[in-house]
């Protein structure tokens, strides 16, 4: 496989083709006041669909955008219009995390002709890529999906990785939360991590321009944290976003198949039943 970003100017040249899909994942943390669905009306990538990951998602947990049931997925993203016979590219509206987290869906549900936009809208608009206002609508699309439980950790097989010490578990947050000196931006959630756990935060994977990092910083950062790209990882964050920055640079370093526990500490940190210890890793 190639790299699972591209750069604006790769879109540029190749959003006219008939089997490009572009995929609007714009995310705001909730108590933000922004709107990315009125921000997509304002002005999104020519022909990009809206993908809102709070509404493609499980609703029978309480937790937040917990993935959804591979048939559901696939009927919501045909009638979107998106489809098995597509080249998806994902981009958000600041940076690359909730783009990483639909990259990851999409891999998840079997679809691995899928790419992040590097830097995303602000890097399509530097690079004076046109914009397009109101709703985009496309002919339904057929998505066939295959569910790949092997990029999915669960509680329990997170819980059993870190008592076999089966994987490394990587930790995305800040570093000041991972030690559990700072509260945790969801009301009910108790600080610090889990035991075992590494920490190697989301923004020591990315440049200052919302880029992620070349392949070479990218394995000093995970080194910096005790990581080894070469052994199998899972990645936690706070509730399976950023965690997907971490699974996606690992795709950018040749290892595509990193697991992400999608409950992240939104899920551990909630439960009275697990395990958290303080300080440092």
């Amino acid at each position: 496989m190639t790299d699972p970003l591209v750069s604006a100017a790769w879109l540029k040249d190749r959003i006219n083709a008939p089997d490009i899909r572009v995929v609007d994942a714009s995310w705001y943390m909730p108590g933000d006041p922004r709107d990315p669905d009125a921000e997509f009306l304002q002005g999104h990538i020519p022909g990009a669909v809206r993908f809102d990951f709070d509404q493609i998602a499980d609703k029978q947990t309480p937790l937040p955008h917990m993935l959804p049931d591979p048939m559901e997925f696939a009927r919501t993203v045909s009638a979107m219009g998106v489809g098995s016979d597509n080249r998806i590219v994902v981009y958000a509206s600041e940076g690359i995390a909730p783009a990483a987290r639909v990259w990851w869906m999409f891999r998840v549900m079997g679809h691995d002709a899928v790419r992040v936009l590097d830097g995303g809208l602000p890097k399509w608009i530097a690079a004076r890529g046109p914009l397009q206002a109101g709703p985009a609508t496309h002919p339904p699309a057929q998505f066939r999906p295959r569910y790949r439980k092997e990029l999915v950790r669960t509680f329990d097989q997170v819980g059993e990785i870190l008592m076999k010490k089966a994987a490394q578990v990587v930790d995305v947050r800040g570093a000041a939360r991972f030690r559990g000196e700072a509260p945790e931006p969801r009301a009910g959630l108790r600080s610090g991590h889990m035991p075992g756990a590494l920490n190697a935060p989301f923004t020591d994977l990315l440049n200052p321009d919302g880029t992620m990092k070349a392949k070479a910083a990218l394995k000093e950062a995970f080194a910096a944290a005790g990581a080894d790209v070469e052994k199998p990882m899972v990645t936690s964050c706070g509730s399976g976003v950023t965690a997907a920055v971490a699974a996606l640079a690992m795709a950018r370093l040749g290892q595509w198949d990193t697991a992400v526990y999608d409950g992240s500490w939104t899920e551990w940190g909630g439960r009275a039943d697990a395990p958290i210890v303080t300080g440092p890793a």
